[in-house]
């Protein structure tokens, strides 16, 4: 399919309007770019919203209505593991909270470079346990949580799920994977003809993992989750991809090589659209759509 027209009116004007390449930007000057990207989304209304410590985590609690016990969903946000923070994902957070009718808890990671791997994927490995630890104390039902992110979040899903089984807990109820990144090969054909021209390209995601995996193996599977030899055991997996995205064709790989392991997956690539379109329910139908499938799933799993 096309573009959605939308989203190429959206590229044009950002064409148009120039600026410095990502991979031509100091961290600090990125992550300003993007927090300033995401800011003008609406946001859904709250019963609480709350900014606390999770064992010297930063994390952002949202509970959608008033209720003693609640699911939960630990949200790991986007942006390469180097860019991205509370607040440029604060209405991903509040969309979910408010259409799952769980309590949602976004995790304000350790960012790249100045912490490279393993750091952010500890930081949401501690995240997950906490809420396990601390349920009741939070209102949380600990038989239901879940793990979710988009990109370099969903990387961050995908590897504590991993990291989850490999130390015998927490357990995970669904796992939702939106665009994420699960090899660092950079070979696919979706990063052959999406490489330049629709927002995330093939030298963005090089800046990205030259930030984060340092002097660590790049195909280590924490970094690479295609790379597992064995995924037998995950929990329940929604895949999201979008067509015109370098990543599409690696997620759906993850899907595919989860079937196979005999583990419950919804897959589902959103036809016009682009990375980081999840975000973006003020403006396309297609992010709406995606969101409602992730809803969907959710609920289904915390039933």
């Amino acid at each position: 399919m096309p573009l959605d027209p939308t989203v190429e009116g959206m590229l044009k004007q950002m064409a148009e309007a120039g600026g410095t390449p990502l991979n031509e930007m100091e961290p600090p000057a990125a992550r300003e770019m993007y927090r300033a990207m995401n800011g003008a989304f609406s946001k859904a209304e709250m019963f609480d919203v709350t900014d606390t410590d999770a064992a010297g985590v930063g994390v952002r609690i949202y509970k959608p209505v008033d209720a003693d016990v609640l699911p939960c969903l630990v949200y790991y946000h986007g942006g390469g593991w180097v860019i991205g923070d509370l607040e440029t994902h604060d209405n991903v957070c509040r969309n979910l909270a408010r259409d799952t009718g769980a309590m949602v808890i976004a995790t304000d990671y350790r960012l790249a470079p100045e912490h490279p791997f393993p750091a952010p994927l500890d930081d949401c490995y501690t995240v997950l346990c906490w809420v396990h630890d601390n349920a009741a104390r939070l209102g949380v039902d600990r038989a239901r949580i879940a793990v979710g992110g988009d990109s370099a979040g969903g990387n961050l899903s995908a590897c504590v799920s991993l990291k989850a089984r490999l130390h015998g807990g927490p357990s995970i109820a669904h796992q939702l994977l939106v665009y994420p990144v699960t090899d660092s090969a950079l070979d696919t054909e979706s990063y052959r003809v999406n490489a330049e021209g629709y927002m995330l390209t093939r030298t963005g995601m090089e800046w990205f993992f030259g930030h984060y995996i340092g002097d660590a193996d790049r195909f280590d599977p924490m970094i690479s989750p295609l790379r597992a030899e064995n995924l037998e055991g995950q929990p329940p997996a929604t895949v999201i991809t979008a067509e015109f995205d370098p990543l599409r064709d690696e997620g759906e790989a993850y899907a595919e090589k989860l079937k196979a392991a005999g583990v419950d997956v919804t897959v589902k690539r959103f036809s016009g659209m682009i990375h980081g379109f999840f975000g973006m329910t003020d403006l396309l139908e297609g992010a709406r759509d995606a969101n409602a499938l992730a809803v969907a799933r959710l609920r289904e799993a915390f039933a």
